[in-house]
């Protein structure tokens, strides 16, 4: 299970942190993912993190804006999000799934295959 929060209405510029707790994964050894759907469009991966190690995966686009970390003592992972856009406007989802591979890999798996989905968090970047 992952419940994730920290959404809402911010101006363009701004900045939102997202925030993700997980249960039910064996110690260290899942990843945790943000993914972010538009409205009209597919979800796309935006972020990774490997929970044993901090490993990290970033869609290209976002890297420099977009920052995530983890607190493994509290299953958490944060998505920090500075100078948002308004075309950064969407529903965001985090998901935990166990780790087997790279983060890298496992970030652009179909979403099918993760094992857990939060219901998602809507961020709005609108003046």
């Amino acid at each position: 299970q992952v419940v994730e929060s920290g959404g809402g209405l911010v101006q363009p510029g701004g900045s939102l942190r997202l925030s993700c707790t997980a249960s039910g994964f064996t110690e260290d050894k899942y990843i945790i993912g943000w993914f972010r759907q538009a409205p009209g469009k597919e979800r796309e991966a935006v972020s990774c993190i490997t929970m044993s190690d901090g490993s990290t995966y970033y869609e290209d686009s976002l890297q420099g804006r977009f920052t995530i970390s983890e607190d493994n003592a509290k299953n958490s992972a944060f998505l920090q999000m500075d100078s948002l856009k308004t075309e950064d406007t969407g529903v965001y989802y985090c998901a935990a799934v166990t780790d087997w591979s790279t983060v890298a890999t496992m970030c652009v798996m179909p979403t099918h295959e993760w094992d857990a989905w939060g219901q998602g968090t809507q961020v709005t970047v609108s003046s």
